[in-house]
């Protein structure tokens, strides 16, 4: 499989995902539990994200009027596409969203983009990169099964549901805001508009928030690879900010008192975001998420590390390894609903931004693991 080069920063989950996962939580959380059912008209809420069968066959079926339990698992794919444009496309990120069995914890998994996997198709190539299997068709319902099913093979999780989301559109909120608040650690110089951004906080706008969100090669001090916030994870750190703070601006303005003005905010997504959420109905899945807890969302990496095959550069999980069995083991924990204690386990692997009380945790422990960090290449 070829020598390993390094080991990267830990995997962090891009704020998108993060926010297609709490967006459900945040307008029932912000706009006062249940009582939203009341006051806001099934149609509109339903209206206010695109909604389309994404998985196919691949689904697990659920009867029509089933309540909801757990544990799920939901497939997020993100792409720097248009939702809506359709035409060959390729996944900027691939992630396993775990909801607990009584809904009230939700873990991400983040797969890298460049991960060596099989492809059960055969399209386009037996044996590629993971965010090769999106370019399936033109169809992007055809892709996202595509790729469900080369990440069923290689982890044996069945998908209840899942989601395309589009990081671009997404910051229109920021336009339903105003403005948002973002914290650059040092100044950094955009590469695509020559604007510098200071560092420190400071408000911005949705177009140099976007500017700002987009960097990659401006983190590249003696800081950010001491800290591990280089390159991409540079911009996975701002991206995870930028979602944080729309949450906290729209809890400033009120959204968390008028249920009506959530479903604006929702509304903003447009194009950004399409949901499966298996056969459930979406307002049924945001009431069970509204005991969610977006600062204790638990983030995982999978345990791999860069390598190359042939002078191409991937991400592998190598065989024989740590890396392996720590593998092995987090698709059974996702599997069997144990990922806290897989956490405790294996604390090396999470982003940093969370970690569950392994006090509380059956059979948990603190040791850490004999591994370096996860890696998620750049793209």
């Amino acid at each position: 499989m070829g020598d390993p080069i390094k080991h990267a920063a830990k995997a962090t989950s891009p704020w998108w995902a993060k926010a297609m996962v709490i967006t459900g939580s945040m307008v029932m959380v912000v706009a006062g539990g249940g009582a939203i059912a009341a006051q806001v008209s099934l149609n509109l809420v339903n209206n206010s994200v695109n909604q389309q069968d994404l998985l196919g066959d691949q689904g697990i079926d659920v009867e029509e009027g089933e309540p909801i339990k757990g544990p799920l698992n939901f497939l997020v794919l993100g792409t720097d596409e248009r939702v809506d444009a359709g035409g060959e496309a390729r996944t900027d990120a691939d992630i396993i969203v775990h909801l607990n069995e009584d809904l009230t914890q939700v873990s991400m998994i983040s797969l890298p983009r460049d991960l060596l996997v099989e492809i059960p198709s055969g399209v386009p190539a037996d044996e590629t990169k993971l965010t090769e299997a999106f370019a399936y068709s033109e169809d992007w319902g055809e892709s996202f099964q595509n790729t469900a099913e080369t990440i069923t093979h290689l982890t044996g999780i069945e998908f209840n549901g899942g989601a395309i989301a589009n990081f671009e559109g997404f910051l229109e909120m920021v336009d339903e805001l105003g403005t948002i608040e973002l914290c650059p650690w040092h100044e950094i110089t955009s590469i695509h508009t020559d604007k510098t951004f200071p560092e420190g906080c400071a408000e911005y706008d949705k177009k140099d928030a976007l500017d700002l969100v987009r960097q990659r090669y401006g983190w590249d001090s003696d800081e950010d690879y001491a800290n591990g916030t280089w390159g991409d994870f540079g911009r996975q750190k701002m991206q995870q900010q930028a979602i944080k703070k729309i949450l906290e601006r729209a809890k400033e303005q009120g959204y968390a008192t008028n249920p009506a003005k959530a479903v604006e905010l929702l509304n903003s997504f447009g194009d950004a975001l399409t949901v499966d959420v298996g056969g459930y109905n979406l307002v049924d899945m945001i009431t069970q998420m509204r005991d969610i807890d977006p600062n204790e969302i638990l983030s995982v990496g999978t345990p791999s590390s860069e390598g190359s095959i042939n002078g191409t550069s991937y991400v592998l999980i190598h065989e024989g390894t740590d890396e392996e069995t720590a593998s092995d083991a987090l698709w059974d924990a996702i599997k069997n609903d144990t990922i806290e204690q897989w956490a405790c386990e294996n604390p090396d692997w999470l982003s940093g931004d969370s970690a569950p009380d392994c006090s509380t945790v059956t059979g948990g422990t603190t040791s850490a693991p004999p591994t370096d960090g996860a890696t998620e290449t750049a793209d």
